[in-house]
Protein backbone atom coordinates (compact mmCIF):
# COMPACT_ATOMS: atom_id res chain seq x y z
CA UNK A 1 0.00 0.00 0.00
CA UNK A 2 1.82 3.37 -1.00
CA UNK A 3 1.20 6.44 1.36
CA UNK A 4 -0.80 8.08 -1.12
CA UNK A 5 -3.66 5.16 -0.80
CA UNK A 6 -7.24 6.79 0.27
CA UNK A 7 -9.72 5.63 2.25
CA UNK A 8 -13.13 6.08 2.90
CA UNK A 9 -15.07 5.79 5.96
CA UNK A 10 -18.98 6.39 5.69
CA UNK A 11 -20.63 6.14 9.33
CA UNK A 12 -19.38 7.84 12.02
CA UNK A 13 -19.88 5.24 14.14
CA UNK A 14 -18.14 3.23 16.65
CA UNK A 15 -17.27 0.65 14.11
CA UNK A 16 -15.89 3.79 11.94
CA UNK A 17 -14.04 5.40 15.02
CA UNK A 18 -12.47 2.40 16.00
CA UNK A 19 -11.49 1.78 12.10
CA UNK A 20 -10.18 5.48 11.72
CA UNK A 21 -8.21 4.86 14.69
CA UNK A 22 -6.77 1.34 13.56
CA UNK A 23 -5.94 2.69 10.75
CA UNK A 24 -3.08 5.16 11.52
CA UNK A 25 -1.94 3.09 14.65
CA UNK A 26 -1.04 0.58 11.83
CA UNK A 27 0.46 3.33 9.89
CA UNK A 28 -1.46 4.26 7.40
CA UNK A 29 -0.25 8.05 6.68
CA UNK A 30 -2.63 8.84 3.42
CA UNK A 31 -5.94 10.71 2.69
CA UNK A 32 -8.65 9.65 5.08
CA UNK A 33 -12.31 10.84 5.46
CA UNK A 34 -14.83 10.08 7.73
CA UNK A 35 -18.58 10.66 6.50
CA UNK A 36 -20.58 10.98 9.56
CA UNK A 37 -24.55 12.03 9.48
CA UNK A 38 -25.51 13.58 12.78
CA UNK A 39 -24.33 16.45 13.93
CA UNK A 40 -22.92 16.39 16.56
CA UNK A 41 -20.59 13.64 15.83
CA UNK A 42 -19.65 10.20 16.88
CA UNK A 43 -21.10 9.01 20.42
CA UNK A 44 -21.12 5.60 22.43
CA UNK A 45 -24.61 4.43 22.19
CA UNK A 46 -24.84 1.53 25.12
CA UNK A 47 -25.54 4.19 27.55
CA UNK A 48 -28.27 6.62 25.83
CA UNK A 49 -30.47 3.71 27.70
CA UNK A 50 -27.87 2.50 30.64
CA UNK A 51 -27.41 6.07 31.67
CA UNK A 52 -28.56 9.10 29.25
CA UNK A 53 -32.16 8.57 30.43
CA UNK A 54 -31.68 8.42 33.76
CA UNK A 55 -28.97 11.30 34.05
CA UNK A 56 -28.73 14.22 31.69
CA UNK A 57 -25.10 15.06 32.59
CA UNK A 58 -24.18 11.87 31.02
CA UNK A 59 -25.18 13.37 27.52
CA UNK A 60 -21.38 15.34 27.97
CA UNK A 61 -19.75 12.06 28.69
CA UNK A 62 -20.43 10.12 25.07
CA UNK A 63 -17.97 11.53 22.72
CA UNK A 64 -16.01 9.37 20.20
CA UNK A 65 -13.40 11.99 19.47
CA UNK A 66 -11.45 11.63 16.00
CA UNK A 67 -8.53 14.33 17.29
CA UNK A 68 -5.29 13.61 15.93
CA UNK A 69 -5.76 11.14 13.86
CA UNK A 70 -5.51 13.98 10.58
CA UNK A 71 -9.07 12.74 8.87
CA UNK A 72 -11.39 15.06 7.07
CA UNK A 73 -14.68 14.65 9.00
CA UNK A 74 -18.01 15.36 6.59
CA UNK A 75 -21.00 15.42 8.56
CA UNK A 76 -23.58 14.58 5.83
CA UNK A 77 -25.17 11.56 4.97
CA UNK A 78 -24.27 9.64 2.48
CA UNK A 79 -27.13 9.03 -0.32
CA UNK A 80 -25.78 6.78 -3.11
CA UNK A 81 -22.28 5.09 -4.03
CA UNK A 82 -20.70 3.85 -7.38
CA UNK A 83 -18.61 0.79 -6.74
CA UNK A 84 -17.25 1.28 -10.22
CA UNK A 85 -15.98 4.49 -9.75
CA UNK A 86 -14.96 4.21 -6.26
CA UNK A 87 -17.21 7.77 -5.39
CA UNK A 88 -20.04 8.18 -2.75
CA UNK A 89 -22.33 11.35 -3.03
CA UNK A 90 -23.35 12.70 0.43
CA UNK A 91 -26.70 14.78 1.06
CA UNK A 92 -24.92 17.91 0.60
CA UNK A 93 -23.63 17.35 -3.18
CA UNK A 94 -20.07 16.18 -2.51
CA UNK A 95 -19.06 13.83 -4.41
CA UNK A 96 -15.96 11.69 -2.51
CA UNK A 97 -13.28 9.50 -3.97
CA UNK A 98 -11.89 6.33 -2.25
CA UNK A 99 -9.06 3.70 -2.87
CA UNK A 100 -11.01 1.76 -0.30
CA UNK A 101 -14.30 1.80 1.31
CA UNK A 102 -15.34 0.64 4.99
CA UNK A 103 -18.76 0.98 5.24
CA UNK A 104 -19.95 1.51 8.94
CA UNK A 105 -22.78 3.18 9.06
CA UNK A 106 -24.58 1.20 11.77
CA UNK A 107 -28.68 0.45 12.02
CA UNK A 108 -31.56 2.79 12.56
CA UNK A 109 -34.24 1.47 14.95
CA UNK A 110 -36.90 -0.75 13.72
CA UNK A 111 -40.28 1.41 13.71
CA UNK A 112 -43.73 -0.23 13.83
CA UNK A 113 -45.89 3.07 13.42
CA UNK A 114 -48.65 2.74 9.73
CA UNK A 115 -47.20 5.47 7.29
CA UNK A 116 -48.49 8.77 8.42
CA UNK A 117 -49.24 7.91 12.20
CA UNK A 118 -47.17 10.55 14.58
CA UNK A 119 -45.81 10.05 17.85
CA UNK A 120 -43.42 6.38 17.98
CA UNK A 121 -41.21 6.63 20.08
CA UNK A 122 -38.14 4.95 19.59
CA UNK A 123 -34.33 4.45 20.81
CA UNK A 124 -31.39 5.05 18.65
CA UNK A 125 -29.98 7.95 18.59
CA UNK A 126 -28.63 10.88 21.39
CA UNK A 127 -31.60 12.97 20.23
CA UNK A 128 -34.11 10.27 20.97
CA UNK A 129 -32.66 9.51 23.84
CA UNK A 130 -33.46 13.30 25.12
CA UNK A 131 -36.57 13.30 23.27
CA UNK A 132 -37.37 10.30 25.54
CA UNK A 133 -36.12 11.05 28.70
CA UNK A 134 -38.15 14.52 28.58
CA UNK A 135 -41.39 12.34 28.08
CA UNK A 136 -40.18 10.04 31.08
CA UNK A 137 -40.22 13.03 32.90
CA UNK A 138 -43.68 13.84 33.24
CA UNK A 139 -45.11 10.10 32.25
CA UNK A 140 -47.87 8.31 34.65
CA UNK A 141 -47.81 4.70 32.94
CA UNK A 142 -45.66 3.06 29.85
CA UNK A 143 -45.88 0.14 27.48
CA UNK A 144 -42.95 -0.75 25.81
CA UNK A 145 -43.20 -3.26 23.05
CA UNK A 146 -40.23 -5.49 22.91
CA UNK A 147 -38.51 -7.47 25.86
CA UNK A 148 -34.94 -7.27 24.42
CA UNK A 149 -32.14 -5.96 25.67
CA UNK A 150 -33.21 -2.24 24.65
CA UNK A 151 -36.97 -3.17 25.92
CA UNK A 152 -35.68 -4.01 29.41
CA UNK A 153 -33.33 -1.09 29.67
CA UNK A 154 -35.83 1.08 28.63
CA UNK A 155 -38.50 -0.62 30.98
CA UNK A 156 -35.70 -0.06 34.05
CA UNK A 157 -35.38 3.32 33.39
CA UNK A 158 -39.14 3.74 33.74
CA UNK A 159 -39.19 1.49 37.21
CA UNK A 160 -36.70 3.55 37.78
CA UNK A 161 -38.85 6.97 38.05
CA UNK A 162 -41.83 4.76 39.56
CA UNK A 163 -43.66 4.50 36.46
CA UNK A 164 -45.72 1.88 36.31
CA UNK A 165 -44.67 0.11 33.16
CA UNK A 166 -45.69 -3.06 30.77
CA UNK A 167 -43.49 -4.85 28.57
CA UNK A 168 -45.05 -6.86 25.73
CA UNK A 169 -43.40 -9.12 23.22
CA UNK A 170 -44.13 -12.94 22.34
CA UNK A 171 -41.08 -14.09 24.12
CA UNK A 172 -40.18 -13.19 27.43
CA UNK A 173 -37.79 -10.85 28.22
CA UNK A 174 -34.43 -11.99 26.78
CA UNK A 175 -35.37 -15.47 26.47
CA UNK A 176 -34.02 -15.11 22.58
CA UNK A 177 -30.57 -14.66 23.86
CA UNK A 178 -30.11 -15.45 27.24
CA UNK A 179 -32.73 -18.66 27.49
CA UNK A 180 -35.34 -19.54 29.50
CA UNK A 181 -33.08 -20.43 33.02
CA UNK A 182 -32.27 -16.63 33.12
CA UNK A 183 -35.07 -15.08 31.19
CA UNK A 184 -36.97 -16.76 34.22
CA UNK A 185 -34.94 -15.08 37.01
CA UNK A 186 -35.06 -11.55 34.78
CA UNK A 187 -38.83 -11.88 34.56
CA UNK A 188 -39.54 -12.62 38.28
CA UNK A 189 -37.07 -9.66 39.59
CA UNK A 190 -38.36 -6.91 36.49
CA UNK A 191 -42.22 -7.63 38.40
CA UNK A 192 -40.57 -6.73 41.54
CA UNK A 193 -39.84 -3.48 40.75
CA UNK A 194 -43.04 -2.81 38.56
CA UNK A 195 -42.43 -4.07 35.34
CA UNK A 196 -45.39 -5.90 34.40
CA UNK A 197 -44.72 -8.60 31.17
CA UNK A 198 -47.41 -9.55 28.27
CA UNK A 199 -46.84 -12.37 26.38
CA UNK A 200 -48.42 -12.05 22.99
CA UNK A 201 -49.73 -14.55 20.63
CA UNK A 202 -48.27 -12.31 17.72
CA UNK A 203 -46.94 -9.11 16.56
CA UNK A 204 -48.60 -5.68 18.42
CA UNK A 205 -50.28 -2.75 16.72
CA UNK A 206 -49.24 0.65 17.63
CA UNK A 207 -53.04 2.78 18.07
CA UNK A 208 -53.83 6.44 18.06
CA UNK A 209 -52.24 9.26 16.02
CA UNK A 210 -50.49 10.42 18.06
CA UNK A 211 -49.68 7.05 18.90
CA UNK A 212 -51.06 6.05 22.80
CA UNK A 213 -50.92 2.59 22.52
CA UNK A 214 -50.63 -0.77 21.36
CA UNK A 215 -53.39 -3.31 20.45
CA UNK A 216 -52.58 -7.12 20.32
CA UNK A 217 -53.71 -10.29 18.15
CA UNK A 218 -56.02 -11.47 20.78
CA UNK A 219 -58.01 -8.52 20.88
CA UNK A 220 -56.26 -6.92 24.17
CA UNK A 221 -55.87 -3.13 23.59
CA UNK A 222 -53.61 -1.15 26.01
CA UNK A 223 -53.44 2.43 26.62
CA UNK A 224 -50.40 4.71 28.46
CA UNK A 225 -49.00 8.58 28.31
CA UNK A 226 -45.65 7.19 26.83
CA UNK A 227 -44.97 4.25 24.19
CA UNK A 228 -41.56 3.30 23.29
CA UNK A 229 -41.05 0.77 20.13
CA UNK A 230 -37.86 -1.57 20.82
CA UNK A 231 -38.42 -4.14 18.00
CA UNK A 232 -35.01 -4.81 16.93
CA UNK A 233 -32.97 -2.60 14.39
CA UNK A 234 -32.79 -1.79 10.54
CA UNK A 235 -29.20 -1.91 8.65
CA UNK A 236 -28.74 1.52 6.97
CA UNK A 237 -28.24 0.35 3.47
CA UNK A 238 -30.63 2.62 1.44
CA UNK A 239 -27.72 4.62 0.35
CA UNK A 240 -26.27 1.64 -1.48
CA UNK A 241 -28.73 0.98 -3.35
CA UNK A 242 -27.54 -0.86 -7.30
CA UNK A 243 -24.17 -1.45 -5.45
CA UNK A 244 -25.41 -5.16 -5.43
CA UNK A 245 -23.47 -4.42 -1.39
CA UNK A 246 -26.59 -5.15 0.72
CA UNK A 247 -29.25 -7.06 1.45
CA UNK A 248 -31.99 -7.52 3.80
CA UNK A 249 -29.56 -8.56 6.52
CA UNK A 250 -27.27 -5.73 5.42
CA UNK A 251 -23.96 -5.74 4.28
CA UNK A 252 -22.37 -9.17 3.99
CA UNK A 253 -18.71 -9.93 4.98
CA UNK A 254 -16.67 -12.74 5.24
CA UNK A 255 -14.38 -13.04 9.02
CA UNK A 256 -11.57 -10.54 7.48
CA UNK A 257 -14.75 -7.85 7.06
CA UNK A 258 -14.61 -8.29 3.34
CA UNK A 259 -17.75 -7.62 1.19
CA UNK A 260 -18.55 -8.96 -2.44
CA UNK A 261 -17.21 -5.66 -4.29
CA UNK A 262 -13.77 -5.32 -4.65
CA UNK A 263 -12.08 -2.36 -2.64
CA UNK A 264 -15.00 -2.39 0.48
CA UNK A 265 -15.13 -3.81 3.44
CA UNK A 266 -18.00 -3.33 6.28
CA UNK A 267 -18.13 -3.11 10.03
CA UNK A 268 -20.62 -2.75 12.74
CA UNK A 269 -24.09 -3.16 13.11
CA UNK A 270 -24.45 -2.40 9.20
CA UNK A 271 -23.24 -6.04 8.63
CA UNK A 272 -23.78 -9.93 9.08
CA UNK A 273 -21.59 -12.51 8.73
CA UNK A 274 -22.22 -14.50 5.80
CA UNK A 275 -22.73 -18.15 5.53
CA UNK A 276 -19.70 -20.74 5.92
CA UNK A 277 -20.61 -24.28 5.82
CA UNK A 278 -23.72 -25.09 7.92
CA UNK A 279 -23.53 -22.03 9.54
CA UNK A 280 -26.52 -18.91 8.52
CA UNK A 281 -25.77 -16.13 7.85
CA UNK A 282 -25.70 -14.04 11.07
CA UNK A 283 -26.02 -10.65 12.67
CA UNK A 284 -24.62 -10.09 15.89
CA UNK A 285 -25.47 -6.53 16.20
CA UNK A 286 -23.64 -5.64 19.77
CA UNK A 287 -20.86 -3.13 20.75
CA UNK A 288 -18.08 -5.11 21.14
CA UNK A 289 -18.26 -6.80 17.71
CA UNK A 290 -18.37 -2.92 15.97
CA UNK A 291 -14.98 -2.67 17.93
CA UNK A 292 -13.65 -5.78 16.58
CA UNK A 293 -14.83 -5.70 13.11
CA UNK A 294 -13.93 -1.58 12.93
CA UNK A 295 -9.87 -3.11 13.92
CA UNK A 296 -10.15 -5.88 11.38
CA UNK A 297 -11.63 -3.81 8.72
CA UNK A 298 -8.60 -1.59 9.12
CA UNK A 299 -6.14 -4.26 8.64
CA UNK A 300 -7.60 -5.64 6.09
CA UNK A 301 -7.79 -2.31 4.10
CA UNK A 302 -3.99 -2.33 4.42
CA UNK A 303 -3.75 -6.00 4.03
CA UNK A 304 -1.89 -6.68 7.24
CA UNK A 305 -2.81 -9.76 9.45
CA UNK A 306 -6.12 -8.97 11.48
CA UNK A 307 -5.75 -8.17 14.63
CA UNK A 308 -7.96 -10.80 16.19
CA UNK A 309 -11.08 -12.49 15.18
CA UNK A 310 -13.83 -10.11 13.42
CA UNK A 311 -16.15 -10.83 16.42
CA UNK A 312 -16.34 -10.68 19.94
CA UNK A 313 -18.35 -12.67 21.95
CA UNK A 314 -18.57 -10.37 25.00
CA UNK A 315 -21.71 -8.34 25.72
CA UNK A 316 -23.89 -6.81 28.51
CA UNK A 317 -26.83 -5.22 29.37
CA UNK A 318 -28.45 -4.10 32.87
CA UNK A 319 -32.00 -4.76 34.15
CA UNK A 320 -33.82 -2.98 36.99
CA UNK A 321 -30.12 -2.23 38.47
CA UNK A 322 -28.30 -5.84 38.00
CA UNK A 323 -25.86 -5.74 35.35
CA UNK A 324 -25.29 -9.13 33.34
CA UNK A 325 -22.17 -9.83 31.54
CA UNK A 326 -21.89 -12.98 28.80
CA UNK A 327 -18.81 -14.01 27.40
CA UNK A 328 -19.57 -17.08 24.58
CA UNK A 329 -21.93 -18.71 22.82
CA UNK A 330 -25.78 -17.98 22.80
CA UNK A 331 -28.66 -18.65 23.47
CA UNK A 332 -28.00 -20.37 26.79
CA UNK A 333 -29.94 -23.59 26.79
CA UNK A 334 -30.73 -25.50 29.68
CA UNK A 335 -29.71 -24.46 33.32
CA UNK A 336 -25.96 -23.76 33.68
CA UNK A 337 -23.36 -26.60 34.21
CA UNK A 338 -21.96 -24.63 37.56
CA UNK A 339 -23.20 -21.67 39.93
CA UNK A 340 -21.25 -20.24 42.22
CA UNK A 341 -22.85 -17.37 44.53
CA UNK A 342 -26.95 -16.90 44.80
CA UNK A 343 -28.90 -16.04 41.21
CA UNK A 344 -32.45 -15.75 43.66
CA UNK A 345 -29.81 -13.18 45.55
CA UNK A 346 -28.85 -11.34 42.31
CA UNK A 347 -25.19 -12.25 42.73
CA UNK A 348 -24.25 -15.42 40.78
CA UNK A 349 -21.27 -16.65 38.53
CA UNK A 350 -22.75 -19.19 36.37
CA UNK A 351 -21.35 -21.18 33.13
CA UNK A 352 -22.57 -23.16 30.47
CA UNK A 353 -20.70 -26.10 28.80
CA UNK A 354 -21.48 -26.58 25.24
CA UNK A 355 -21.53 -29.99 23.36
CA UNK A 356 -19.34 -28.40 20.83
CA UNK A 357 -16.59 -28.18 23.53
CA UNK A 358 -17.04 -24.62 23.79
CA UNK A 359 -18.60 -22.52 26.98
CA UNK A 360 -20.02 -19.38 28.27
CA UNK A 361 -19.43 -17.43 31.40
CA UNK A 362 -22.16 -15.19 32.74
CA UNK A 363 -21.39 -12.96 35.62
CA UNK A 364 -24.88 -12.16 37.20
CA UNK A 365 -25.10 -9.08 39.16
CA UNK A 366 -21.24 -8.84 39.80
CA UNK A 367 -18.55 -6.97 39.36
CA UNK A 368 -16.60 -9.63 37.57
CA UNK A 369 -13.70 -8.16 35.06
CA UNK A 370 -14.56 -9.41 31.38
CA UNK A 371 -10.77 -10.52 31.09
CA UNK A 372 -11.82 -12.95 34.04
CA UNK A 373 -15.17 -14.25 32.44
CA UNK A 374 -12.91 -14.45 29.04
CA UNK A 375 -10.55 -16.64 31.06
CA UNK A 376 -13.80 -19.21 32.99
CA UNK A 377 -15.25 -19.50 29.46
CA UNK A 378 -12.07 -20.52 27.54
CA UNK A 379 -11.26 -23.20 30.71
CA UNK A 380 -14.49 -24.49 31.19
CA UNK A 381 -15.27 -28.00 29.13
CA UNK A 382 -17.96 -30.37 28.47
CA UNK A 383 -18.91 -32.75 31.15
Amino acid sequence: MTAARSVLIVGESLAGTAAARHLRALGHAGPLTVVGAEEQGAYSRPPLSKVVLKDSSADRTLGLALDGLDADVIRSPAVAADTDRRTVTTADGRRIGYDALIVATGADARRLAAPGQRGELVLRTLEDARRLRARLADAKSAIVVGAGFLGMEVASACAARGIPVTVVDTDRPLERVLGDYLSAEITARAATHGIRFLQATGFATLTGDPVDGVALPDGTELTADLVVTCAGEVPCVDWLEGTGLAGRLGVGIDHACATAVPGVFAAGDVTYLRAQGTRPDRRAPFWSNAVAQGRAAAASVLGLPLPGPAHDDYFWTEVTGLSVKIVGRVPLLGEPTAVQGSVADGRALLTWNHADGTSTAVAYGLRKPVAALRALAATSSPE
